[in-house]
């Protein structure tokens, strides 16, 4: 192996550490946003960047704090939704079976279920 090669080979690895290194320390914060249904209809889309309380159908409330959603009101028998963990940019569901609801985190780049695919 000649003097270039490792020289070429330490410049595309180095190009390589610096690329990985920007992806997974300074990857953009903004969480994406949740999406509520009710009984399989779609009830509204939030963004976990605005803190607010959601009330749902007069059954279910919901707040968003720091970026995630949790259930602090259910008027359900066994109130499992609330004791669920409160769901974040890492991912995951709360849902009240009583209630049929669902609320589901959802990426930046995921389609709504109303928009149109681009596949014709």
């Amino acid at each position: 192996m000649k003097k270039a090669d490792k020289l070429f080979l330490a410049v595309v690895a180095g190009i390589f550490l610096a690329a990985s290194f920007l992806f997974f320390h300074y990857r953009p914060s903004g969480g994406g946003y949740i999406r509520i249904t009710v009984d399989g209809t779609l009830y509204g889309e939030y963004s976990l960047n605005e803190d607010q309380t959601i009330s749902i159908n007069q059954t279910n409330i919901c707040q968003i704090q720091d970026q995630k959603v949790r259930m602090i009101e259910a008027d359900c028998p066994d109130h499992l939704c609330m004791k669920q963990k409160p769901v974040g940019k890492d991912g995951g569901s709360i849902i009240c079976l009583p209630n049929k609801v669902v609320i589901e985190l959802v990426s930046q780049g995921e389609k709504s279920p109303d928009q149109l695919d681009d596949v014709a």
